[in-house]
């Protein structure tokens, strides 16, 4: 059952509902009755992209269609999918190959220029022996859309791969990454922050695999949720049999500032191996009254103090992207959202 399926046959029952376990908070098939019809070519100008100006080189797709390719030898690339048509369906596929030795920065971004589209995109990515790879991944969907992002990503030994996913959500929206982790040396960073108001929904699902020794993984997700909106986080990391000396830790913290905001966490350690260092922790609540008071005290006015509390809040993910110039963007991006919604 997946959103891609159910695009490729027409058959809404290939949607994942509340009935299958990993999509209980995330129900396509009680949104979805129809899908919409495909979404058609767009042969004009594609608008400015989110991380114009830092990538050498990018990747298009528009519609569900590619009509840009980023050249393979650049350093930072850009990779963006830009709805263009309303009330559309769209499908993308794109790999992702970095060779050993190599390092890249993939600057992505998710950019719904429509009304209630739905899209899927799904994304390959192999992370080749003692290569990097820092994957930063903007999602700004509109309100009314539908959108999932499903990333597969394979290490070698020695890899290293960073991931920071920001999100104010849609519809609903999911982005998972599911990471095969060798051991072996490798690490692994994965980080999100999702912003939420109005009746916007997005889930945050992460799994990692531990198949060999002496792997690290860190994980930090903070979100803030508003109004209705819900937000959604399931991070499960896998120690299999002989992974020993596995060092995992994983963190989810969210502010719920409105009675009728919803937040939902699962975070999950399985662990089949002795001699592992894994940790995890989560925790849900609202801003500190205390600090809140002292801002007002100080002439701050209500909104912009929460405001202030909230981007410090996050703030501690923002500044684990180690790209400069992204890491500006996603600061800027936080400030705007976060300008608009408390």
């Amino acid at each position: 059952m997946s959103l891609a399926s159910a695009l490729k046959t027409g058959d809404v029952a290939q949607l994942p509902s509340r009935r299958d376990e990993d999509w209980r908070w995330t129900d396509l098939r009680g949104l979805i009755r129809t899908l919409p019809p495909a979404a058609p070519t767009h042969d004009g100008d594609v608008p400015t992209g989110l991380f114009a100006e830092l990538a050498a080189a990018e990747t298009v797709f528009v519609n569900g269609r590619r009509v840009a390719d980023a050249e393979a030898a650049s350093a930072v690339v850009a990779l963006r999918f830009v709805a263009l048509a309303d009330k559309a369906s769209q499908s993308a596929s794109h790999a992702l190959v970095v060779k050993p030795g190599e390092s890249l920065v993939l600057l992505e971004s998710h950019e719904g220029r429509a009304a209630g589209y739905v899209s899927d995109v799904a994304l390959d990515i192999a992370v080749g022996e003692g290569a990097s790879l820092e994957r930063i991944v903007l999602v700004d969907d509109e309100a009314e859309a539908v959108n999932v992002v499903t990333a597969e990503v394979a290490l070698a030994p020695g890899a290293k791969f960073s991931q920071t996913v920001l999100t104010s959500g849609a519809r609903r929206q999911r982005i998972e990454t599911r990471v095969s982790h060798p051991g072996a040396h490798a690490e692994v960073r994965l980080d999100g922050v999702y912003l939420l108001d109005g009746q916007r929904h997005a889930d945050l699902t992460t799994v990692v695999t531990h198949a060999g020794v002496d792997g690290i993984t860190s994980q930090l997700t903070k979100g803030m949720v508003a109004d209705q909106a819900r937000g959604v986080f399931q991070g499960r990391i896998v120690v299999s049999p002989g992974a020993d000396q596995t060092d995992a830790r994983m963190g989810h913290h969210a502010l719920i500032l409105s009675d009728k905001a919803e937040v939902d966490a699962k975070p999950e350690l399985l662990i089949f191996a002795d001699d592992v260092s894994c940790a995890h922790g989560n925790t849900i609540g609202a801003l500190d009254e205390n600090a809140l008071f002292y801002a007002e005290q100080r002439g701050i006015p209500e909104i912009e103090a929460k405001a202030m509390l909230t981007e410090a809040f996050v703030g501690e993910v923002v500044e684990r992207i180690a790209h400069d110039g992204a890491r500006e963007i996603a600061a800027a991006w936080v400030a705007r959202k976060l300008g608009s919604q408390v």
